[in-house]
């Protein structure tokens, strides 16, 4: 099946050719038809399934189609896409302005952490479609600057993400600010039961789609293990890129502390790094992102919520500097590589700690991952017993509490 055969209208089709989109993903065959013909989704997909283009193509065809060519109310707001993330908010909006190019759709973008001077300018043009994260689109609902009453469709992307965020409560005071009658597509990569509760509370009568359960890894991404000691692990990492020639690479870490002190190290070896994460301001972050998706970037550290909506075409290598506690972070990790049939290649450097989380990925995916023995950082450190995790934890909040009381001090004796 090719786009040309799924009913979509000239102008759409003009736009996915100049894209070099011929045929559709899973996703997409299976999620644009039930769209079209307005039924609610409950799709489970994950991140590179084409998600986007299965939600975004449909709905850009009904506006046209009902409000420009049959109603002609062409300053209403009609769709609002609500997602975690600001990088996935103005990814998401940069595709809908790319299919909608032949279209007299206009859509735009809110996200906080930047001044909302030229967002509210961009809501008083009467976009059709709002691209949404959940705190500022509240804020400027409250402020009286923007008014939802007037939404058709509803759609919910990466909602296990924005629970994870915290954002549930957010989510339910939009959902009250909506109007009941309405189309909702609702997206998730994982169906913990706090996601099925939500998906049941608003959604009526679903079609439910399942592309890619997050249990699977894409055929095209080799997977390989590195053993070593925490010690050990910043020279592991400059071995493993110098051994490999590798040219560009998305580095994850599990914290944004871990992230800053990785590029640290990395630029102290001459090599070109920059981090994105939720400390960092919105314009650092788009300049790392830019910088990387240009070539001009070696290597781009991100943490897992700062990662979601990063989409970068042919990217070859994912390396996973902290292995994930959670089997399912590390299957959105490597998806990021091995796109659209691409190769790819994941790489996982593991300290004594993560050793369990090795063998958990492993039960999920039901693969081996390769495990390469020939290099100059072996493991030989044992990981702690669960006696001896206890008592580093303990340690760890006595040098905790010790560091605070001191920082106290020393601000209570300056201010005297």
């Amino acid at each position: 099946m090719n786009f040309t055969d799924m009913g979509l209208i000239e102008p759409i089709n003009k736009a996915l050719a100049d894209m070099g989109y011929e045929s559709p993903t899973d996703i997409q065959a299976k999620a644009i038809p039930k769209v079209l013909d307005r039924k609610d989704i409950f799709g489970s997909a994950q991140t590179g399934t084409g998600k986007t283009a299965a939600f975004a193509i449909p709905i850009i065809q009904l506006i046209q189609q009902i409000e420009f060519n049959q109603t002609g109310n062409s300053d209403i707001l009609r769709c609002l896409i609500l997602t975690p993330t600001r990088e996935l908010a103005i990814q998401i909006q940069e595709n809908i302005e790319s299919y909608a190019k032949y279209t007299e759709i206009r859509s735009t973008v809110i996200f906080g952490g930047v001044k909302q001077h030229k967002q509210v300018q961009a809501i008083r043009r009467k976009p059709n479609i709002l691209v949404a994260t959940p705190g500022r689109l509240i804020d400027l609902c409250n402020q009286g600057i923007l008014d939802l009453s007037d939404i058709k469709m509803f759609v919910l992307d990466e909602a296990d993400r924005m629970l994870d965020m915290g954002f549930i409560h957010d989510v339910k005071r939009i959902i009250k600010l909506i109007p009941e009658n309405r189309q909702t597509l609702f997206f998730s990569a994982t169906m913990p039961d706090s996601i099925m509760s939500l998906a049941n509370s608003i959604l009526y009568e679903p079609i439910k789609i399942a592309v890619n359960p997050v249990s699977s890894t894409a055929e095209t991404v080799s997977q390989i293990l590195y053993y070593t000691n925490k010690s050990d692990k910043k020279n592991l990492l400059k071995h493993i890129l110098e051994e490999k020639d590798i040219q560009q690479v998305l580095l994850f870490s599990r914290t944004k502390h871990g992230a800053d002190r990785i590029c640290r190290d990395l630029k102290k070896k001459n090599i070109n790094s920059m981090a994105i994460h939720g400390d960092k301001a919105q314009n650092q972050r788009q300049k790392a992102l830019k910088a990387f998706k240009d070539g001009n970037l070696r290597v781009l550290v991100a943490t897992d919520i700062a990662a979601r909506g990063i989409d970068i075409d042919k990217l070859r290598y994912v390396i996973n500097y902290d292995v994930p506690n959670l089997p399912e972070t590390y299957v959105h990790r490597i998806g990021r590589s091995g796109r659209a049939g691409e190769e790819g290649v994941a790489i996982s450097i593991c300290e004594p700690e993560e050793n369990a989380f090795v063998s958990e990925i492993e039960k999920l995916t039901k693969q081996k991952i390769d495990v390469v023995n020939d290099h100059p950082f072996p493991q030989t450190d044992k990981p702690m017993t669960a006696a001896e995790k206890k008592e580093w934890n303990k340690e760890k909040q006595r040098r905790k509490q010790e560091f605070f009381a001191q920082r106290k001090q020393r601000k209570t004796g300056q201010r005297r």
